[in-house]
């Protein structure tokens, strides 16, 4: 009988001026942890297939760069538009160095770049270009089509959010 009664009071709590205090203080916490500092995100479309798959489920860690930027080999989370739209891409060059593909090869300042993350390369060529102060280049890890289908390219710092908590 005991159990039943700890059930039901579990189910049905007692409306006491503490249950609020606790239901308020949980959905304040809910708020913040999940509206700044883990912020939920579904992926949608294939650009870092295999790494991470059309349709999972991951977090957003914001405090990943709050003391350090981003490195290559990261992979970020880019705000696009608004909260509402990011992008999941990585990093493959950081400011001031020059970053080209020739014959799907990526070449940072003139030299290959070993890419394991990459299953299925494609012939990508893209004339040499200079990352800018403040900003790095980003790529998806599917490269399994023309340059044309892809988003990829620079971006400032200030618009990479944080990174995959997984």
């Amino acid at each position: 009988m005991n159990f039943q009664k700890r059930i039901r009071q579990f189910l049905l709590p007692s409306l006491t001026p503490s249950f609020f205090i606790r239901l308020g203080s949980i959905a304040l916490c809910s708020y913040l942890i999940f509206g700044y500092l883990l912020i939920p995100l579904r992926i949608q479309g294939k650009s870092m297939a295999p790494t991470y798959e059309d349709g999972a489920f991951n977090f957003c860690w914001r405090l990943r760069y709050l003391f350090s930027e981003p490195k290559r080999g990261d992979v970020v989370v880019i705000r696009f538009a608004g909260q509402k739209v990011m992008l999941l891409k990585r990093v493959v060059a950081l400011e001031n160095e020059g970053v080209e593909f020739r014959n799907g090869t990526l070449l940072i300042d003139g030299k290959a770049i070993e890419e394991p993350y990459v299953r299925s390369p494609y012939d990508w060529t893209l004339p040499p270009r200079r990352v800018e102060p403040r900003s790095v280049y980003v790529v998806g890890d599917n490269r399994s089509g023309p340059m044309q289908n892809h988003a990829f390219g620079q971006v400032s710092i200030t618009r990479i959010l944080g990174s995959p908590l997984w």
